[in-house]
């Protein structure tokens, strides 16, 4: 059976094992610190942190390959824009220009561009990777509870839950109402033309819609019947308590997000420059 996406994964595994306090913690250290340094060092560091992690999850690449070429696809289209609408911007951030060669007009190729735009692509791969895994290895339930934990509001924690919870329902009721269009000789494969094919997946949204208004329509009476938010806070059944691994996974994180902000901002600059 194929696994929907963006859905939690069940694994046995360490990263599975820890609460989702700690993985919401850790992730948001990691992708603070991501998005804080451009310091080269770091960030290689921080990459080879998310391949090791991804291996220790045991979550297949297979499993989450549209969604990461999906977000590969973008960061192609990002990094395209940067040098068509900034193509100086490594020679403004570190002060020296060398040329590898001309194209036309202010647009030339030059090592400090590269070098920019290498590590903002390793962002990319240190940060979604790290997001990945924290929406596949965390329980919708477990991550409301650990939003809650850390003084979020439980209505804000429940609502990201029912989200996580709906993406593979969605998923689901398209899948239903494309293979029912299908067998009424509605032709969504290849061997019709594009355009054909748009307007015959044009047919599947207003069905999926109407479900989808069905589906919340059944939820939010059965929350209203159990009287949801009447009280200011709320138990969880999916929370797990926090153990000696989860403590040190915390302070690992906390000492590693420390430590690549004093590298990063030790002189003054959060841009490794090996150019000077």
């Amino acid at each position: 059976m194929a696994v929907e996406m963006l859905s939690y994964i069940e694994r046995e595994s360490s990263i599975h094992r820890l609460s989702g306090v700690t993985k919401l913690i850790a992730f948001l250290l990691w992708s603070t610190a991501a998005m804080l340094t451009y310091d080269t060092r770091v960030l290689v560091v921080m990459l080879i942190g998310s391949l090791i992690i991804f291996k220790m999850s045991r979550i297949h690449v297979r499993e989450i390959a549209f969604v990461l070429l999906f977000i590969l696809f973008f960061l192609l289209l990002n990094n395209l824009a940067i040098y068509v609408f900034s193509p100086r911007q490594g020679v403004a951030i570190y002060g020296t220009s060398h040329v590898l060669f001309d194209i036309v007009g202010r647009y030339n190729m030059t090592w400090e561009q590269i070098f920019y735009q290498v590590n903002v692509t390793l962002k990319y791969f240190v940060v979604i990777p790290a997001a990945l895994l924290f929406i596949v290895t965390t329980h919708p339930s477990e991550f409301a509870a650990s939003l809650s934990r850390i003084g979020i509001s439980y209505k804000i924690g429940y609502a990201v839950s029912l989200a996580f919870r709906y993406i593979p329902d969605i998923q689901r009721d398209f899948k239903t109402i494309s293979k029912a269009q299908q067998a009424r000789g509605v032709d969504l494969s290849r061997n019709e033309k594009l355009g054909r094919r748009i307007k015959n997946a044009a047919a599947i949204i207003m069905p999926l819609i109407l479900s989808s208004l069905d589906r919340i329509e059944v939820i939010s009476n059965a929350m209203e019947l159990r009287g949801f938010g009447k009280k200011k806070k709320r138990s969880w059944y999916s929370e797990k308590a926090l153990r000696k691994v989860d403590a040190i996974t915390i302070i690992v994180a906390v000492v590693f997000f420390v430590s690549a902000m004093v590298i990063t901002f030790n002189d003054g600059s959060r841009f490794y420059n090996p150019f000077n």
